[in-house]
């Protein structure tokens, strides 16, 4: 049986104000609502390793979610981070930030990680993607003019890899393209299937 057939008797809620999420969810045929926004405090421990931290946000956004889940509702959360040298590499506060963010990635493999909690009222799981993104050597004004056209300040290190960026700067990628968009859209769709069984 199909996933969305499996899932009809299911009320699947994504906690995510990612569109790049919403989109991808929605490209794997899954009828889904998107959760109301709500406060949710994104801090880790700084002494937290770096590939464990995406897990540890997915599990605060899971937690902090305001209502309480019926008997067939499914809540999904996830964080993706980008990670440079074992540290993490948030999102951008402003241009110079995100110039500078982009700045660092040139000419050098970084990684990507994605963890997705699925959450029913008794139980939950979380997983993690990997990927890993190679970046040719960039000029400033190739930075620039990407993050004055596409105004990256909602993304883990400042770029998407769907956008110009994406196109014209990243040699290869290993792994799942889709995590390094927000979402490892595969995994979570055969995780959902194991996981109602």
């Amino acid at each position: 049986m199909l996933l969305h057939d499996k899932l009809k008797d299911y009320r699947l809620i994504l906690a995510s104000a990612s569109p790049r999420r919403r989109k991808l969810l929605a490209d794997a045929d899954l009828d889904f609502e998107i959760a109301e926004p709500y406060e949710v405090e994104e801090n880790f421990p700084a002494d937290m390793p770096a590939h464990e931290v995406p897990a540890y946000l997915a599990g605060l956004k899971s937690a902090a979610y305001p209502n309480e889940l019926g008997p067939r509702d499914i809540l999904i959360t996830a964080d993706t981070v980008v990670i440079l040298d074992q540290k993490v590499i948030g999102k951008p506060a402003d241009r110079e930030d995100a110039v500078r963010m982009i700045g660092e990635l040139s000419g050098k493999r970084h990684e990507v990680v994605t963890a997705v909690m699925i959450r029913i009222a008794e139980r939950s799981e979380v997983f993690s993607a990997q990927s890993h993104v190679y970046f040719r050597e960039l000029s400033l004004e190739e930075i620039e003019y990407y993050v004055d056209k596409y105004r990256p300040y909602d993304k883990a290190g400042a770029y998407g890899i769907q956008e110009w960026i994406g196109c014209t700067a990243i040699e290869r990628i290993e792994g799942s393209f889709y995590n390094v968009m927000g979402l490892p859209v595969q995994m979570l769709y055969t995780r959902l299937k194991d996981f109602i069984g």
